[in-house]
């Protein structure tokens, strides 16, 4: 019999720890998505339940200032790093999806106002 050295055995506890972690991960949300259900389908059959509000102009003002300040970042240190190339649009795809919020939130803030 051949003894496996310590190094193939680290190699496969390395690999399998993501694994574990994805597997353990996944059961948590799945019960957590289950025990919501079943807590909001006995506050419905109780008469208790309240459909929760949902701001979409904070939400789009919160997510367009991040990924605007997240795109200026990337862009700016990958056209430094790396120069033009395809690489850049890991900048520049969170900066539009960014800037495309702003402008939704400023179109609705104004549309309010009249």
């Amino acid at each position: 019999m051949e003894e496996v050295g310590s190094s193939d055995v680290a190699q496969i506890i390395i690999a399998i720890i993501p694994i574990v972690g994805i597997v353990m991960g996944s059961v948590v949300v799945f019960f957590y998505l289950l025990w919501n259900y079943k807590r909001r389908a006995l506050l419905i059959r109780a008469g208790h339940y309240e459909q929760p509000e949902f701001d979409l102009l904070s939400f789009s003002l919160l997510a367009g200032l991040l990924l605007g300040s997240v795109g200026i970042s990337l862009t700016v240190f990958l056209a430094i790093a790396q120069g033009t190339g395809y690489g850049l649009l890991g900048g520049i795809i969170p900066l539009s999806v960014g800037i495309g919020l702003l402008t939704y939130y400023g179109i609705k803030r104004l549309d309010k106002r009249t």
